[in-house]
Formats: C-alpha cells, sequence, structure tokens
C-alpha cells in the first residue's frame, strides 16, 4: 500500500515555508507522495473549504522545487474549470521539470456557484471533463495535436515539452458517470469511506478493472494521530489494505505547522514508513 499526505496549501497553516518544510518532510519521511486540493475562486457565502487556498499548480512546482524524490498529485484538480491545452501545457511543464513525478486527480466539481463566477455551464462539465481526458492523452502524446468535439476544437497545436513520464490520470467521485470515466483512467480515488464502507465501490470499480497493476484505487482520509487514536487508524489500515486499497491520501487538521508536521511524523510511525524514528 502507498501513502500520500497533503500538504498546507489551505487555512492559517498555509505558506510558501510550510509547504516547502512539509513536502522536505513527507520525502524523509518516507511518504509516497505529496498531495494538493482545487477550488479556483471561493464566493463569499460559500463556508467550504477555506478561502485561503493557494493554486495547486503553483503549490506542487514549489514543492518539487524543494525535493528531489517524492511524487506530486491533485486531489482533485476540477478539469473543465480551466481551459484544456492551458492543462496540457501546464502538466506536461510541470512533470517534465519535477524529473516525471506528477499523477493528476481529475473530479467534476460540486460548486455551482464557483462555475456561475467563471462563467461556466455547470451542468455540462461532466461532458466537458471527458473531451478534457481525451485532449491531454492527445497533447502529452502527439505532436502536432489535434482534436474535435463538441465543445473544444483545434488542429496541429504543438504542446512542448512532452511530459517526462506517462502521467497517470485517477478520477475521483463517486456517481455512474466517475465510475464510467474511469474506465478511461489508470486509477480512482475515493474519499471519506470506512472499511466497512469501501467494498462496495472496490467491487464496483474491480468489475471494470479487475487487474490491481494496471488500475490503482486509491482513498483519501482524514488520519491525524492528533485527532484520532493511532489504533483505530493502523485498525483501518489493515481493513482498508483488506478490502483492496491500494493507496491513502491523509489530510491533517492541524492549524498550524509545528503541529501539522508533528502529525506527519506520528502518522509515518503508525504506517511504519521508513524515515519514521
Amino acid at each position: 500500500m502507498g501513502f500520500g499526505i497533503h500538504l498546507p496549501q489551505y487555512g492559517r497553516v498555509a505558506n510558501a515555508g510550510a509547504i516547502t518544510e512539509a513536502a522536505r518532510r513527507a520525502e524523509d519521511l518516507g511518504f509516497d507522495d505529496v498531495w494538493v486540493s482545487d477550488h479556483v475562486i471561493h464566493p463569499a457565502d460559500q463556508s467550504y473549504p477555506s478561502p485561503h487556498l493557494f493554486d495547486p499548480m503553483m503549490t506542487l512546482a514549489w514543492a518539487a522545487a524543494a525535493t528531489t524524490r517524492v511524487g506530486l498529485g491533485t486531489s482533485v484538480l476540477v478539469a473543465s474549470q480551466y481551459h484544456p491545452l492551458w492543462l496540457a501545457n501546464t502538466t506536461s511543464s510541470l512533470d517534465a521539470l519535477s524529473g516525471g513525478r506528477l499523477r493528476l486527480g481529475i473530479g467534476v466539481g460540486w460548486s455551482e456557484a464557483e462555475f456561475a463566477a467563471l462563467g461556466q455551464d455547470f451542468r455540462t462539465r461532466g461532458k466537458r471533463t471527458d473531451e478534457i481526458l481525451g485532449i491531454l492523452d492527445a497533447c502529452w502524446t502527439t505532436d502536432p495535436s489535434s482534436y474535435h468535439g463538441e465543445f473544444y476544437d483545434f488542429s496541429d497545436i504543438r504542446v512542448l515539452p512532452k511530459p517526462a513520464h506517462p502521467i497517470d490520470v485517477w478520477i475521483g467521485g463517486s456517481s455512474e458517470a466517475a465510475y464510467r470515466r474511469a474506465r478511461r483512467a489508470a486509477g480512482f480515488q475515493l474519499i471519506g469511506l470506512k472499511p466497512e464502507t469501501v467494498a462496495g465501490p472496490i467491487a464496483r470499480l474491480r468489475a471494470d478493472h479487475p487487474d490491481p497493476d494496471a488500475f490503482t484505487i486509491s482513498l483519501r482520509t482524514g488520519w491525524d494521530p492528533q485527532g484520532m487514536d493511532p489504533d483505530e487508524i493502523a485498525t483501518e489500515r489493515e481493513g482498508f489494505e483488506a478490502a483492496g486499497v491500494q493507496h491513502v491520501v491523509a489530510a491533517p487538521w492541524r492549524t498550524d505547522l509545528p503541529a501539522w508536521l508533528d502529525s506527519m511524523a506520528q502518522l509515518a510511525g503508525v504506517l511504519g514508513l521508513r524515515g519514521a524514528a
């Protein structure tokens, strides 16, 4: 099982130094990857998430520059809020600059107010996401690239440099459309489930993707040893692994950097990571 940790990208703890320190500490502790969330804008009357949120791609680039090995991931990027050619160029650049460390989690988003503020149609976000998946694949692998769809249309566009490695796309969500979308992806990221509730979604995913070596099932969870019994974390880890979860992303709940780093170190110890004291 692989283990990732969310960077201090949001809330009162978030600043440049905190992101640098947490990324370096994640690498030293033996976490496989560091993760970020995505909200382009934040309507003032929207209570979640924190409006203090660094841009995900800038955050990952900052973290990449401070590290050498740890993977980089989005959990999840609301792809349809970006122009796909911008997204193709940015992800290609980030992967090339980081030496092939990017994994892209993609979802459709849930806040209609965010789409309205961006002047985008909330109802077509799923269909646009489907087209974006095809555009990313084309721009990452062909030169020049062309695409002709309902929402996006272009011919002979060059997106260079190409990624340093094939970028895995993981789909995030819980709807039937998300499960269908996952048929075109390398993995799926579940969120907020427990060992007793994860079996159904995993069975649904494995019906389409029976080979665990070719399709990764990940789970985002709130593991934080300063707010949760470490024995409960260890028990959940065993339950998730037995159920077929292959990767977990934990998001600490802390609001200051020393506490955030302490939660990371304690979690590494609970999980038995190589860099834990």
